[in-house]
This record gives structure tokens, C-alpha cells and sequence, in this order.
């Protein structure tokens, strides 16, 4: 990434606003809510799943922010990868099946940030397609629910966008858009 002069902020106190961040991304969300309107079951690729988005949410916003952003969004990764690999053993999945589980993950999560990009970027059957595609596993039946993420995946990536954090930690909306 080439941080080779210096950031406005110091490195460490960059750290732990991507911890927090990363920490909100995963505590404020009500997966439950989740799992129910977007018929997924409850597993660690479905917390997965949603914990993914919402952190591609936060990366979307950090990365308006230039440099320190970008050195920023680094850490919010890789503090979802150590997330990630603490609760695989927590639920007491072996060494060899967490390290395929954590390499499929990888390869899904960097696959998803490219296609939720391209459909912020895009109208909103991109964007629709992508969270088919990633969020649902391409097994979503019901275009309504669809239609239901578009709608929330825009309006909090509007929110980010046009709060500037002040208020120290991101919030999210209910899933009902509301």
C-alpha cells in the first residue's frame, strides 16, 4: 500500500478505531432478525455472511478518508480474520477443517467486496445480483427479500457516507429499512 509518509493520526490509535469499528460491525447487528427475513440458517457462514457485509459497509465509508482510511480498512480486515478464526474454535472445528473453512472464506470475502462495489457503484440489479450471490448463496427464492436488502444495503451505505462518525461508533438501521 506504500504508507510511506507519515498519517495524520498515530498507527495505534488507528488500530483501535478499527477494532471498534470492526466490534460494532458485529455486536450492533440483530442476527436473529437477520436469519428470519433473509432465510438463513444459523450457522458461522451466516453470521459470516452478514458480519461481511456490514464490514464491507464500514470499508466503503473508510475508504473515502484517504490514506488513513485505507491503512484503516487494513485492520478492520484483518480483525474480522482473527473474529473469524476465534469463533471457528470456539465451536470446536479442527485445525485442518478451520484452515479450508478460513481459505474458502478468504476467497468469498474478497469475491463479495468486488461484486457489493461494482453494485453500489451500479444500478440496483447489481446490486441485487451480488447480494444473491454472496449474502443468500445464490439460494434466495423470494424476491422480496431481495428487494428488502437492496433497499437496506443502500440506505445504510447512504448514512455512512453522509455521517461523518462524530458520534464514535457507526449504528446500523433495522433491517426492515426503517
Amino acid at each position: 500500500m506504500g504508507f510511506t509518509a507519515p498519517l495524520k493520526y498515530n498507527k495505534w490509535k488507528i488500530k483501535i478505531a478499527a477494532l471498534r469499528m470492526y466490534t460494532c460491525c458485529v455486536e450492533r447487528i440483530n442476527y436473529d432478525e437477520f436469519f428470519d427475513k433473509c432465510s438463513l440458517p444459523d450457522t458461522l457462514n451466516s453470521w459470516f455472511l452478514v458480519a461481511q457485509l456490514h464490514v464491507w459497509m464500514c470499508l466503503v465509508r473508510m475508504r473515502q478518508e484517504g490514506r488513513e482510511g485505507k491503512f484503516m480498512c487494513r485492520y478492520i480486515v484483518h480483525s474480522m480474520w482473527e473474529d473469524v478464526e476465534q469463533r471457528s474454535k470456539i465451536m470446536g472445528i479442527d485445525a485442518t477443517h478451520r484452515k479450508e473453512a478460513m481459505k474458502a472464506m478468504t476467497e468469498t470475502f474478497y469475491a463479495a467486496i468486488f461484486g457489493y462495489d461494482e453494485g453500489i457503484l451500479s444500478d440496483d440489479c447489481v446490486l441485487a445480483a451480488a447480494l444473491w450471490r454472496n449474502l443468500f448463496n445464490r439460494q434466495c427464492e423470494d424476491p422480496q427479500q431481495l428487494e428488502l436488502m437492496v433497499e437496506y444495503v443502500r440506505k445504510q451505505v447512504g448514512l455512512f457516507l453522509t455521517v461523518l462518525l462524530g458520534m464514535d461508533m457507526p449504528f446500523y438501521l433495522l433491517v426492515t429499512g426503517q
